[in-house]
């Protein structure tokens, strides 16, 4: 079961920041995240969410091998090509997987301008190293499905000024 952990920032940038970090350490085997986004509310007002993997460029790219691999079946590959970009394109598009869309950018509705939140879907985390390794990322815990004394010891590390 994955645990949901959300982090606000006073500024746009330490969001990103904290998602390379955490990459970082996915790469290193200490924490294995099932879906990550950083929301941003501009000095507009406008709500944005930067995911991490663009699905409608995923969708479009498998659905142009599997187009074109049908349209060689019917002896028109570029035709099969362009159909199956655009269908894939569609529905990468049109799927969401992981944390909800909706839920993030209702919360990121309640950011003053120019903030941003870190949206961590997490499967298995070694906690004591990457709590060690976000030590020097100050910002405010705003939602965790994690138990109590877990997410006490989140704050203690995030929070601490």
């Amino acid at each position: 079961m994955s645990d949901l952990v959300v982090i606000g920032f006073d500024d746009e940038l330490k969001a990103f920041e904290m998602r390379a970090e955490l990459a970082k350490l996915q790469k290193e085997y200490l924490i294995d995240m099932e879906d990550v986004v950083v929301v941003t509310k501009d000095d507009n007002d406008k709500v944005k969410l930067h995911q991490a993997v663009n699905l409608t460029a995923a969708g479009a790219l498998g659905g142009t091998f599997w187009g074109m691999l049908i349209g060689m079946i019917f002896l028109n590959p570029v035709l099969g090509a362009a159909v199956g970009a655009g269908a894939g394109a569609v529905s990468g598009k049109l799927s969401d997987i992981g944390i909800n869309n909706d839920f993030m950018k209702e919360l990121g509705e309640t950011f003053t301008p120019g903030s941003s939140a870190l949206f961590v879907l997490v499967r298995k985390v070694t906690p004591d190293k990457v709590l060690g390794a976000l030590k020097g990322f100050h910002g405010k815990v705003l939602k965790t499905s994690l138990t109590a004394d877990k997410e006490e010891a989140l704050r203690k590390v995030v929070e601490q000024a």
